[in-house]
This record gives C-alpha cells, sequence and structure tokens, in this order.
C-alpha cells in the first residue's frame, strides 16, 4: 500500500458524499482511506456505514476534537507516506499521484495549490506557496509573519518525518498543522508545493477558522514560541476555543463577503449586509474597503 489518507468527520453529512466521491475515483489507487467518524449525531455514520469500498476503513469515537482524531487516524495509518483530507472538501483525480511523485523526489511533506469556495461552491481565490519559502519561514518567522502550507487538507507527509517530528500534539486542540510543520522543518525536512490546483477547499462562516480565530492566533505564537525554546506545552493546554460569537460569525461573513466582491459576485453584497446586520461596527471598516464604484462619491 503506498498511501493512507487521514480525514476526520463531525457532522459533516452534507458535504461528506461528495468528499468521498472525490477521494475514491483518484488516478492512483493504491491507498486505504481512515476516515474517524468523531461522535457524529448527524446522518455521517449511515453515510459511511454504506460505502462498500473495500479501502475505506471506519474509526468511530466519542466526541474528542479534530487534533486527537487526526492523531488516532495517523497512528492506525498503514502505509509508509500520509495524506490529509477535510470533510467538505474535494480533490482533483491525479491529486495523490502527482504529490506522491514530489515526495519521491525527497521531500518530507508537500502539498498544492488550493481553491478555496463558499458553502454554495462560488470561487473565492486560490492559494499558492513555494516549498522552500514556506520551509525558511517556518524555521525562522515570528508569529505576525509565518507561513505554512495553502491548507491542512491538501498535505502528504512521509510516516518518517511525522514521528520523528512527534507527530500532531493534542495540545493544540487548533493550528496543530502548524505545530506540526515547523517541528518537521526544524528537524531538516523539506518541503513541495505543486502550483496546480489539485485541492479544493470549502470556506463556510461557522468552520473552525471562523470559530477559534483568536486561539489560532494564540497557538500559533506559542508554537513559535517553542520553536525558539521558550515557554511550554502548558501554555498551550490553556487555550482553549472559544464558542462561535455573533461577532466572530459577522467578521467570517464579512470576509467571505469581500471575496466574492472581488470576483464581481454580486452575492456577496447580500451577505455584507448579513454582517453588519450582526455586527453594526463593521459598517465602518467596510465602508473604507469597498470598491470606488459603489461609493458615494
Amino acid at each position: 500500500m503506498r498511501l493512507s489518507v487521514v480525514m476526520a468527520v463531525f457532522n459533516g453529512a452534507r458535504t461528506l458524499d461528495a468528499t468521498l466521491q472525490s477521494i475514491l475515483t483518484q488516478s492512483e489507487r493504491d491507498f486505504e482511506l481512515i476516515a474517524i467518524d468523531d461522535g457524529s449525531t448527524d446522518e455521517t455514520p449511515a453515510i459511511l456505514a454504506r460505502c462498500e469500498d473495500p479501502r475505506l476503513r471506519l474509526i468511530t469515537q466519542a466526541n474528542a476534537g479534530l487534533t486527537r482524531a487526526l492523531i488516532r487516524g495517523c497512528g492506525e495509518a498503514r502505509a509508509d507516506v500520509i495524506a490529509r483530507h477535510d470533510c467538505g472538501d474535494r480533490s482533483r483525480p491525479e491529486r495523490f499521484a502527482r504529490q506522491l511523485a514530489l515526495l519521491e523526489q525527497g521531500h518530507a511533506v508537500v502539498s498544492c495549490a488550493t481553491r478555496f469556495v463558499d458553502g454554495d461552491g462560488d470561487f473565492l481565490y486560490v492559494s499558492r506557496a513555494n516549498g522552500e519559502e514556506v520551509r525558511r519561514s517556518l524555521v525562522s518567522d515570528d508569529a505576525r509573519a509565518i507561513h505554512a502550507l495553502p491548507h491542512h487538507g491538501s498535505a502528504m507527509f512521509t510516516r518518517d518525518a511525522y514521528e520523528r517530528a512527534g507527530g500532531y500534539r493534542e495540545e493544540f486542540r487548533v493550528a496543530q498543522d502548524l505545530d506540526l510543520w515547523i517541528r518537521i522543518a526544524r528537524d531538516g525536512g523539506t518541503f513541495a508545493i505543486d502550483d496546480e490546483v489539485l485541492y479544493e477547499a470549502t470556506v463556510d462562516a461557522r468552520s473552525i477558522s471562523g470559530t477559534a480565530r483568536d486561539a489560532q492566533v494564540r497557538l500559533t505564537e506559542i508554537a513559535v514560541a517553542l520553536r525558539d525554546g521558550r515557554g511550554s506545552l502548558d501554555d498551550a493546554r490553556a487555550v482553549q476555543p472559544a464558542r462561535m460569537t455573533p461577532r466572530g460569525e459577522a467578521a467570517a461573513l464579512y470576509f467571505i463577503a469581500r471575496c466574492l466582491l472581488r470576483q464581481k459576485n454580486r452575492k456577496g453584497w447580500r451577505m455584507l449586509l448579513d454582517a453588519i446586520r450582526r455586527d453594526p461596527l463593521l459598517l465602518w471598516s467596510a465602508a473604507a474597503k469597498l470598491p470606488l464604484s459603489k461609493r458615494r462619491r
């Protein structure tokens, strides 16, 4: 077996079928898909149970959060290479084959350009990066400037690099990927990123990035401090991601609205108004950043 694909799922029934289809129809077919049902209460268990593809390995557990689900999934992996995938996202058919070819050049972690869409599939933006620049940033930049892969779900890495770095750490409830990449880069692992868009990620106002922004910032600071010999894992353990607040959801809607408006998608105006209704203070920021043609002259 060439590859173990690790995907954690929590209440992902609405998008799970499309995600499974994109994984199970890859041109590279020599892999196992480890799906960790992290205590779902919707139709997720039924969807996974009726999948008859023998490559699917289903693990069911009480809700423990993304990081612990990934730790378990990677611990169950039987191949020498591990790929990540998020429920709700889709991979192009050639993704696994192209990334495996990059890994065979001797890299520890590979990724690819990622296309971001909203919950309706409308285009928002594309994220690209250079592997060597990412590696340099991970080992030297401060928390305000550090950058990593285009998307956590687009990653593929060797089991050897993962285990030598210590794997995901459960103290990092979010930013667990950045913490891992830092340690792999610090250990001398190299990174490569395919410039072709091979992964599509869905941005939702209630996604982890929307609900846990403050925790992500703080845990990024802690990961960098640990890299530099400061702080402790107790600092990370003390960070508890907050529940979504109306202001947090408004900020996420505002971000999506701005992306849509850059693409001249009129739906962005509706989302912008929705964001302002939830948090009127966004009005001043929004007015300053609207396209000039839409402002009162």
